[in-house]
This record gives structure tokens, C-alpha cells and sequence, in this order.
């Protein structure tokens, strides 16, 4: 028996931004439901561990060298008006979590409160109570599968299966926001297991676009044989070759390309030992599940050198995503909005990773300018009911005569195109190319694959992950430079002509194209 539900907002996620979307959607006094693919405030990126955030006090020197800080990182492709509005809302979202939320934000020596940092699953814990709290109906382990549009092709919905109660649901809305994450190619980065690409396949499916998915070969550090990706402890590291020499160049934010290419050959090494004691301490206050995995083995990684390696984390670290068309999120697609990893971050952060900071703050700001926007949207189409139609296509409903495919080999095939850093890292034309050959062929594939069930969400995802993957390569190729992360090792210089953003989007027939950048 299907579960049929109508509400006003939908929103798809569980997350930050998805919470702060429910929250502010419920505030407009719209009715909401949230579907979480795993159990809302425990699944994601945030949830697992800490994160940093863009919160910066309203004075006028601090925000300029806030908004300045990154820009040349970026290839100089953000916007200041955006990054103003986000260190605003920011601002007032974070303070508001503090009075409304009760988070124990710590305080500094002088009595002021630190709120440039927060623990991921007690703000996550904290999120969920407020988003039930608010009326807001809540569907755990429920992951959508499709998206639902009006015959004028608006979206009105979405559908799914609901995992544990092993039926399938859909859900009529009047708005929804897709809060889905970005995609990390089931890489196994903490938490990013649940980031597959998910929602950038459903806004495609309806005719939305994306933009700046050249800038989604984001890898991040971790000791190795490890999960846990907090690259920012590594601006306090010196990297070493198995001989113990210093690797020079390598780095965690100008000098990953250096590790990268090292441990293609050999491994590599490194010791946090440019932390002061105070720094220290500050760390392990910060991030202590980052010590964990040292702890249980009497490493002190402060001391002791250890082996690192690289892990994809795609979209969810790097800027690309859903293609935003005005102030409250919206996309190209009428009724439908993004918000957090799921869109594009470009706006703040240009063409280079915002790590957990800007990426956190982005989720709050997104999230919440989407929820309010998605609720009056729906307020303003009335109450009459709509007829509607599912949007999903690839691994649900096959083009042709459907086949037999090993959905887990389309994953291998896609993971062996994208997670490798000779390919994905150190770009190149002819091996990018190459592997859209392949990828092309993994889609045709998709193509031909009807799920049901139980099996819908894996088809989904491996669908996810070979779109997320062709718009990343087809992008990058229309990008003959290297600005930002999309560093062209056939074009190694910045190109002042090629100062615009790309966007893209299509699904059979993949495109891309330059987009001015508005001043």
C-alpha cells in the first residue's frame, strides 16, 4: 500500500540545509514534510563530525577580509552581494541556534562566545528537535526516487520508498527543495555515503540546470585506511616521503596536487608538527573525533609521522551543483528550489572548495532562504489539486526493453573513472575524454534498467553518480584552463578570457556552455 501525503513544502534531505529549509518553511506557516534517505540529524557529512563556519561579526573590516580571503582561491567567479547576503544570514541563523536552539556554544577566555565552529551531531541532534518541534512531518529512512510535476510542468512532488516499512510513498507539494547533498561516489569519506548525486539527477530529469560541476574533483586528507577528512588540521602539517625527506610543495591548500602525484608512486607521510600547544588542545576541543583512530593506536600524530592518502569527496567539498537562479534558490524549473551541497556554491566560493566553513554557512544561509521562498511560492498556487506525473527515467523506467544490469558494476565503472587521482585530480583532455567514452556507455546502460522496490534506490544512486559524472568531465573539457580546483594539466595557466562560469545539464545528450559572470 502506497503512503500518499500532501503538504505544502517538501523538502528532500536531512541535513542542515534540509533542516533549516523545514524550519523556515514551517515558519511561513506552510505545511512540510521532510524525507531523509537515512534517519534526519544522524546521516550526512555534518552529522559525523564538526565543522567550521563562516560566522563573522557585522564590522565592516571584518567582512571585507572575510569576503576577500578567497576570492584569488576562487578564480575570482564569486559574488560579493551573495557572499554579503550569506555572512548576514549566517550571522542571525547562528545566533538564533544559540537563544532558540540552546546550542552550548563554548566561550573564550574574555567571556565571549565562540560560535565559529560546531559540533556536528549535537547541532544535528539540536536540528532535529526544532524541525519536529515546528510541526514539520518527518520521514526517516525514506529516500526519494523521482521527482512529481503539474502538466504545466512545474514540480508538485516527489515519490519514493519508504526502507524500513519496505512500501513506496509519494508526496504532493506544492514546492519542493532538494537538499540532497552533493556526490562523493560512495569514496567512503565520513558520512558521504548518503551524498550520491541524488538531487542534481532529479532537477535534470525535469529540465533544471547546474553550474560549476568542473569544480567537483575535491579530494580531501586522511590518515590512511581511514574515513575521517579534516583537511584543515593539515595547514598545521609537513608532509615526508617513506625516506623520511620533506616532500616540497605539498600542502593542504596549495599543495594537495603534490601529494597527489607523489602517492601515485609511493607513499606519503607527514607529522602535525607546526601546531603550538595551544593549538593543539584547540584542535582536539575542535574535532576529537579526529583523534580517535591515533588514540587506539598510541599514535600522536603531533610527533609520530603517519601515511595519508586522498579521498574523493566530488561536489560535497568541491562548488558545483544545481544551477540558482534568484535570491530565495530557485532553479530554472518553477516550484523547485536547492539549497546546500545540492546546489551550486560558486557564488561564495568561486571555483574552490569552501571546506566545512563556507560549506556550512552556504547550507544555513540556502536552506533557509529556499524554505520561505518554497512556502510562498506554494501559498500562491492556492489549494485546488493538481494532476501529476513522475519525471524519474534512468534505472526506473527503461527506454526500451529492459535488460538485466549489474547496477554494483555500473558503481565500480564510474568509481574507476572518477576516484583515481590521474584522472579525476590531474585532469587531462584525452583522459577525460576517454572516460566520458566509458561513462556514456555506463549511462546507455542505465538506460535499460527498471528497479523496484527495494532495488530502486541503488539503481537511482548508480543513475546519480554516471549523470553527476558526465556533467563533471563534459564541463571540465569546455573549461581550457585552469582556474580554481578544475586545474588542466593541458592547460596549465589561468585564462583571462575564460572568466565566465559553465553551465550544463541534459541527460542522453550531455551539454555545457560558458555563462557570463555578472558584476
Amino acid at each position: 500500500m502506497t503512503l500518499e501525503l500532501t503538504t505544502d513544502v517538501l523538502v528532500v534531505g536531512g541535513g542542515p540545509a534540509a533542516t533549516w529549509a523545514a524550519l523556515k518553511a514551517a515558519e511561513e506557516g506552510a505545511s512540510v514534510v521532510l524525507a531523509d534517505k537515512g534517519y534526519c540529524g544522524t546521516s550526512g557529512a555534518t552529522a559525523s563530525g564538526g565543522t567550521g563556519v563562516w560566522y563573522v561579526a557585522p564590522s565592516q573590516e571584518a567582512r571585507e577580509a572575510a569576503m576577500a580571503s578567497r576570492e584569488a582561491l576562487g578564480g575570482y567567479l564569486a559574488d560579493r552581494r551573495w557572499m554579503a547576503r550569506v555572512l548576514d544570514e549566517t550571522y542571525d541563523r547562528i545566533n538564533e541556534l544559540a537563544s532558540a536552539g540552546r546550542y552550548p556554544f563554548p566561550v573564550g577566555p574574555d567571556g565571549t562566545p565562540l560560535r565559529n565552529g560546531l559540533q556536528g551531531p549535537e547541532y544535528m541532534r539540536r536540528q532535529r528537535i526544532r524541525v519536529r518541534r515546528a510541526g514539520v512531518t518527518i520521514l526517516d529512512h525514506s529516500p526519494v526516487t523521482e521527482l512529481l510535476t503539474s502538466v504545466d510542468g512545474a514540480v508538485a512532488g516527489a515519490a519514493g520508498h519508504q526502507r524500513q516499512a519496505d512500501r513506496p510513498f509519494r508526496v504532493r507539494a506544492g514546492a519542493v527543495v532538494l537538499a540532497t547533498g552533493g556526490c562523493a561516489f560512495l569514496s567512503k569519506a565520513l558520512g558521504c555515503n548518503v551524498n550520491t548525486g541524488d538531487g542534481a539527477l532529479f532537477a535534470a530529469e525535469v529540465g533544471a540546470e547546474l553550474s560549476g560541476m568542473e569544480f567537483s574533483n575535491a579530494y580531501g586528507i586522511a590518515p590512511e585506511h581511514t574515513s575521517v577528512t579534516k583537511t584543515a588540521f593539515y595547514n598545521y602539517a609537513t608532509f615526508y616521503r617513506a625516506d623520511g625527506s620533506v616532500l616540497e610543495g605539498a600542502g593542504s591548500q596549495r599543495g594537495r596536487s603534490v601529494i597527489a602525484r607523489t602517492l601515485l608512486s609511493e607513499k606519503v607521510f607527514c607529522k602535525l608538527d607546526l601546531a603550538d600547544e595551544a593549538a593543539r588542545k584547540a584542535m582536539r576541543l575542535a574535532q576529537p573525533n579526529f583523534f580517535l583512530t591515533f588514540d587506539r593506536l598510541g599514535v600522536d600524530p603531533f610527533t609520530d609521522p603517519f601515511s595519508v592518502t586522498l579521498l574523493a569527496e566530488g561536489t560535497v567539498r568541491g562548488t558545483g551543483g544545481i544551477r540558482i537562479v534568484d535570491d530565495g534558490c530557485a532553479t530554472t524549473v518553477p516550484g523547485l528550489y536547492a539549497a546546500g551541497d545540492a546546489a551550486t556554491r560558486e557564488l561564495i566560493c568561486g571555483g574552490f572548495t569552501g571546506g566545512g566553513s563556507h560549506n556550512a554557512a552556504w547550507a544555513i544561509s540556502s536552506g533557509s532562504w529556499s524554505g520561505r521562498a518554497a512556502a510562498r511560492f506554494a501559498r500562491s498556487l492556492g489549494r485546488g489539486a493538481r494532476r501529476v506525473q513522475a519525471a524519474g527515467g534512468a534505472g526506473l523506467r527503461p527506454t526500451g526493453k529492459g535488460s538485466h544490469v549489474d547496477v554494483a558494476e555500473v558503481v565500480r565503472t564510474v568509481q574507476a573513472e572518477v576516484l583515481p587521482y590521474d584522472k579525476n585530480y590531474l585532469r587531462h583532455g584525452d583522459v577525460l575524454r576517454e572516460a566520458l567514452t566509458v561513462l556514456d556507455g555506463a549511462w546507455a546502460s542505465m538506460r535499460s534498467v527498471e528497479a523496484v522496490g527495494t532495488a530502486t534506490l541503488p539503481a537511482r544512486q548508480a543513475a546519480a553518480m554516471v549523470a553527476h559524472a558526465r556533467w563533471m568531465y563534459t564541463s571540465a573539457l569546455v573549461r581550457n584552463e585552469s582556474r580554481g580546483m578544475a586545474k588542466r594539466l593541458d592547460h596549465p595557466e589561468l585564462d583571462p578570457s575564460q572568466h565566465h562560469r559553465i553551465t550544463s545539464g541534459g541527460l542522453d545528450e550531455v551539454w555545457a556552455r560558458p555563462e557570463a559572470v555578472v558584476a
